[in-house]
C-alpha cells in the first residue's frame, strides 16, 4: 500500500508532500487543479513495478529494468509529446522529483527527470521487490462499450490514447475468480447488480453484456450510469479489487444519477473497508457528502479515510489535507453548488409568497 508521495515540479504542483490512508484517500478540487495528475502518477509508478514484474518472471529489479519501463509507462499514462513537459513550466532549467513511499519498503522509489527529458529517467532510490497484484485505473470514460478488440488494436496500431484504457481493458477480461475469493465478492457484487439490474457477462466473442431477467443486452444499449458501475462490478467479480490492491478512480460521479452515486459511495467505502487502497479524485459535493454520512456512523479508530483539498493559485496548486473535509479548506467548485443551493431555496420561498 501507498504510505506517502512527494513532489517537486510536476505540472501544477510546485512543492507537495502527501500522507495516505491505507483505506479511502479523496481528492478534492476544481478542473485544472491537478487531481488527475496525482491519480496518474500514483497510477503509474506501481503499474510499472508490476507490469515489468510480470515480464521477467522472478529475475530482481536492476535499476535499467525500472528507469526503461517507468519511463515508457509514465508518457503512455500521461500522453505528452516528451517526457520533460510534464515538469513544471519556469524559465530556464528545471527538475521534477517524485519520491513514493509504500508500507512495503522494499517497493519504495524516488525519481527524477528534468524539462528537457524526452525519456530518461534518474533513480535515485529502486525497488527491491515486485509488485504481486495490479493496480487497477477506471477512467471517467466506461470502457465496456469499447472493449471488443481494443486491446489488440491499441497494441498493433498507434492511438493517442491514454494508456489506462488499454490497462483497464486488459483487466476487465480476466477470467472471474474462483475459489476462496467467491464469498467476498459475491458481498461486493450483490448490491452493485442490484442496482444495475443485471449481472455483466463476457461471451465468448470477447463482447459485454448486461443480463437480467428479460434477457441480453448488449453494452451499447445499457445505460452509461449502468457502463460505469458494470466496470466495477467486473473488476471485482475477476478479483482484482476483491480484497487487496489499488484502486484509482476518476470522477467515480461523472454521468451517474443520485441514486447511482450513492450506490457508487457505498461501494467506494466496502472496497476500501475490505483491504483494497482506494484513490478517487472528485469535485462533486453530492459524493462527498455521501462517504461523509458513512463515515459518519464510524468511530474515529475505523475511519480509514484521507481527504486532500487541491487549490490551484498563482504559485501552483497547494494541497490542504487531513481525516476529514473540514481540514482541506473552501473548495471552488463546492461553494458553488452550496451558494446555488442557497439561491434555489430563497427562490422557492418567494415563488410560494406569503
Amino acid at each position: 500500500m501507498l504510505k506517502s508521495l512527494d513532489l517537486e515540479n510536476l505540472t501544477a504542483f510546485a512543492e507537495a508532500r502527501l500522507k495516505f490512508s491505507k483505506g479511502l484517500n479523496v481528492f478534492v478540487g476544481g478542473n485544472g487543479s491537478g487531481k488527475t495528475h496525482l491519480l496518474k502518477i500514483l497510477y503509474s509508478i506501481p503499474a510499472a513495478n508490476w507490469e515489468e514484474g510480470r515480464r521477467v518472471q522472478g529475475a530482481q529489479p536492476t535499476k535499467a529494468m525500472i528507469q526503461t519501463k517507468l519511463s515508457s509507462k509514465i508518457v503512455g499514462v500521461f500522453r505528452p509529446e516528451a517526457l520533460g513537459r510534464l515538469a513544471r513550466r519556469v524559465q530556464g532549467r528545471s527538475r521534477c522529483r517524485i519520491n513514493l513511499r509504500f508500507f512495503q519498503a522494499e517497493l519504495n522509489l524516488d525519481l527524477s527527470f528534468s524539462n528537457a527529458s524526452k525519456l530518461e529517467v534518474t533513480i535515485d532510490l529502486m525497488p527491491t521487490a515486485w509488485l504481486r497484484m495490479a493496480p487497477a485505473y477506471i477512467p471517467t470514460r466506461e470502457l465496456l462499450t469499447i472493449y471488443p478488440n481494443f486491446v489488440a488494436t491499441y497494441e498493433s496500431r498507434y492511438l493517442d490514447i491514454e494508456e489506462t484504457w488499454r490497462d483497464t481493458c486488459i483487466l476487465l477480461g480476466t477470467p472471474l475468480q474462483r475459489g476462496p475469493k467467491e464469498t467476498r465478492i459475491n458481498e461486493l457484487l450483490e448490491p452493485i447488480e442490484e442496482a444495475m439490474q443485471g449481472k455483466i457477462i463476457l461471451d465468448r466473442n470477447g463482447r459485454f453484456y448486461l443480463r437480467s431477467d428479460t434477457g441480453l443486452m448488449e453494452m451499447p444499449l445499457v445505460a452509461e450510469g449502468f457502463r460505469k458501475l458494470g466496470m466495477v462490478a467486473r473488476l471485482i467479480a475477476t478479483g482484482a479489487l476483491a480484497d487487496t490492491g489499488y484502486l484509482f478512480w476518476d470522477e467515480p460521479e461523472s454521468n451517474l444519477n443520485p441514486r447511482l452515486v450513492k450506490q457508487v459511495a457505498r461501494t467506494i467505502y466496502d472496497l476500501s473497508r475490505g483491504g483494497t487502497q482506494v484513490f478517487i479524485a472528485t469535485h462533486s459535493l453530492f459524493l462527498l457528502r455521501e462517504l461523509e454520512i458513512i463515515l459518519s456512523d464510524l468511530p474515529d479508530q475505523e475511519r480509514k479515510c484521507r481527504f486532500f483539498g487541491l487549490h490551484a493559485g498563482p504559485a501552483g496548486t497547494e494541497i490542504l489535507q487531513g481525516n476529514g473535509i473540514e481540514d482541506i479548506g473552501d473548495i471552488t467548485s463546492l461553494d458553488e453548488e452550496l451558494e446555488q443551493s442557497d439561491r434555489y431555496l430563497s427562490l422557492s420561498q418567494v415563488l410560494a409568497g406569503p
